[in-house]
């Protein structure tokens, strides 16, 4: 019998694989995993990054403004007294500072036109009871002087300012009463954030002509004007950042408290909306003028601007509307 064992012995001995491949494929093996574990460890340490100094306010704030030109038609048959008039209706926004560095000034300054300010210190944009008759001041509102300059009533706001016995208002109906609107080539509308403190309805969602409401006694006032005089070119202004107080008698960013009827920027877009809709210009004071980080080198208390402000948002919209 043939015997296979010496033959099997010399297979496994020299057909195997040998001993330092093995080896070989181990240390590989070692060799990844130590690596793979240096690399982790040097990711979960991670590294000292360098700490640079940003200048925030070289990032630019997205300005609103929406400019509408006046289209040609709208002057036809007027006669153009080749004087540049501007009249302006606000309240302490425009009254509050009525030296050299008032806004009404610096916008004269700054257009080279002739500024009529008709501004009512302590007035809305809204009526503060249906009829205007709840408070006297409902008389120098927005919407009742848009009414009274479109429908001859402008003796009426006279006669309550002599009620009140306010020099300032007094001067200022009676230079709308003595005002002739054929020569008045613009229209700025500029009130203050008074319609948010004073809790005046934003809009009522049931008739958007509401005078109750902020934005439909300004809607209702800028169709009244656009219809008795559509050769004027009418802007609104949007109020500054102000500061309100809340129920716990705090003062607050007026974007973070609401009354009720929304917040600051509530009202903010209830103006855009409504120039948009009756197709005036908007200018933008709110956004790249004053906030929160700004407020103690721009604002005088919770809401009046100082006289570096007006210079601003005169300049604002004097290179908006006019290009200067």
């Amino acid at each position: 019998m043939t015997d296979f064992r010496s033959e099997d012995k010399g297979n496994r001995n020299g057909g195997g694989i040998p001993g330092w491949v093995h080896l070989v494929i181990l240390g590989l093996i070692v060799i990844l995993i130590g690596y793979g574990s240096f690399r982790l460890i040097k990711w979960n340490k991670g590294r000292d990054v360098e700490q640079v100094d940003e200048d925030t306010s070289e990032y630019d704030v997205e300005i609103l403004d929406q400019i509408f030109l006046l289209p040609s038609d709208k002057r036809e048959g007027h006669e153009d007294d080749g004087r540049e008039t501007i009249l302006v209706l606000g309240n302490d926004s425009v009254t509050y500072d009525l030296s050299e560095d008032g806004v009404c000034e610096q916008i004269a300054k700054s257009t080279g036109s002739t500024v009529i300010n008709a501004g009512f210190g302590g007035s809305t944009v809204a009526l503060g009871t249906a009829d205007g008759q709840g408070d006297i001041m409902d008389k120098f509102s927005f919407y009742n002087c848009a009414k009274a300059l479109t429908q001859d009533g402008t003796k009426e706001i006279l006669d309550a300012a002599w009620t009140l016995g306010d020099i300032t208002l007094e001067q200022h109906a009676q230079a709308l009463c003595d005002l002739d609107m054929n020569t008045v080539d613009t229209l700025v509308i500029y009130y203050d954030a008074s319609d948010y403190i004073k809790l005046r309805p934003g809009m009522n969602p049931g008739d958007k002509m509401d005078p109750v409401t902020y934005m439909g006694a300004l809607d209702s006032g800028i169709r009244m004007i656009q219809e008795k005089y559509p050769f004027i070119r009418i802007v609104c202004m949007s109020f500054t950042f102000c500061y309100a107080y809340d129920a716990d008698g705090l003062l607050k960013n007026g974007d973070r408290v609401d009354f009720g009827n929304g917040k600051l920027t509530t009202y903010l877009q209830h103006m855009i909306d409504t120039c948009g809709e009756t197709g005036v210009s908007f200018i933008d004071n709110y956004y790249g003028t004053i906030d929160e980080g700004n407020s103690a080198e721009n604002l005088l208390d919770n809401i009046h601007v100082n006289k570096d402000a007006n210079k601003h948002i005169a300049t604002h919209f004097a290179e908006a509307i006019y290009g200067k």
